[in-house]
């Protein structure tokens, strides 16, 4: 039982696109602290975090159990403002980062130098995955024409990046945590890297079967 747990929480080998979330998910694993506290909303991207991140320490994430859109960012806010010393990540997806992002003018506010990563797929993910999978071709008020949210964090007054390939997470990230201000670190997922195993694709034709 452990050696497949250990199986499925090794991130994959392939991904869809220029940005791997596997790749970024080993960089965080290896170059943050084990009392860093992260924080999430709801959606297809918070798999990455859930599956790929070990916690190892109690007092480490702030999450919903509901399946609460939005929460990620005031809960980093929060998290930020009672644990100053620690670091704070919020994963949140565009849909999701939508829904509260005015909270980050808050962290500005109040000097809070959190790192929100925007993973954004230009959708609501897990809806469209539904839709995909019942309904293929089917869309229907899925699909998002979001802000420059890297120009939307400069605009706050926060430190704003923009991550297109694997590579650039790195560099990105520490930029972010030399500058002492709110961040937010837009990552440009491709639509197709749905989930770490199974493309948008192949979810649409798995219809019947």
């Amino acid at each position: 039982m452990h050696a497949a747990y250990l199986s499925w929480s090794k991130t994959p080998e392939k991904s869809p696109g220029a940005v791997h979330m596997g790749r970024i998910m080993d960089w965080i694993e290896a170059n943050t602290a084990d009392d860093a506290i992260f924080t999430n909303g709801a959606g297809n991207y918070a798999t990455w975090l859930h599956r790929f991140h070990r916690f190892r320490r109690f007092d480490t994430q702030a999450a919903p159990t509901s399946g609460s859109m939005g929460y990620g960012l005031p809960a980093a806010v929060a998290a930020k403002q009672l644990f100053p010393e620690r670091e704070v990540i919020c994963f949140a997806g565009d849909g999701c980062f939508m829904m509260h992002g005015q909270e980050f003018a808050t962290a500005v506010q109040y000097g809070l130098p959190l790192i929100a990563l925007v993973i954004n797929n230009g959708m609501y993910g897990t809806i469209r995955m539904h839709q995909e999978r019942e309904y293929p071709g089917r869309v229907s008020a899925t699909a998002l024409d979001n802000p420059d949210f890297a120009a939307l964090a400069r605009a706050y007054g926060g430190h704003g990046e923009t991550v297109k390939a694997t590579a650039e997470f790195g560099p990105a990230f520490e930029r972010a945590r030399a500058s002492g201000k709110p961040a937010i670190i837009e990552i440009a997922l491709d639509p197709e890297a749905i989930t770490p195993s199974r493309t948008l694709t192949e979810i649409a034709q798995t219809k019947g079967r």
